[in-house]
């Protein structure tokens, strides 16, 4: 995965053809912080520099910096998809809950 780590929170990494550097962005925040450089000790250095700047203004206005997630969501997938899943989660000994929640684990690390 394009993510880099900067103090606990993460980043999604992108190169910008047009700008011809690379791009961040750190996910799961109350609001924007991105940053652009050239090369990736660079990136680092300025995705330190717009997290704290980001995190300073949070802690100026008393907004809490990082998203709330309710640990819910509704996905749509196709029948024959929906019971292909709830078979490999039987076999697995799963609820279709868990087996999900295990893939995406797997997925997302």
């Amino acid at each position: 995965m394009n993510t880099m780590e900067i103090n606990g929170y993460r980043a999604i990494i992108v190169y910008d053809p047009e700008f011809e550097m690379f791009r961040g962005e750190f996910s799961g925040l109350n609001g924007g912080a991105d940053f652009y450089a050239k090369d990736i000790e660079t990136l680092k250095k300025e995705g330190a520099i717009s997290l704290k700047v980001f995190l300073d203004l949070c802690a100026e206005d008393g907004v809490e910096p990082k998203k709330e997630y309710s640990g819910r969501f509704n996905v749509r997938v196709p029948s024959t998809l929906h019971a292909d899943i709830a078979s490999a989660a039987a076999a697995d000994g799963k609820s279709l809950n868990q087996w999900i929640s295990d893939t995406l684990d797997q997925a997302a690390h």
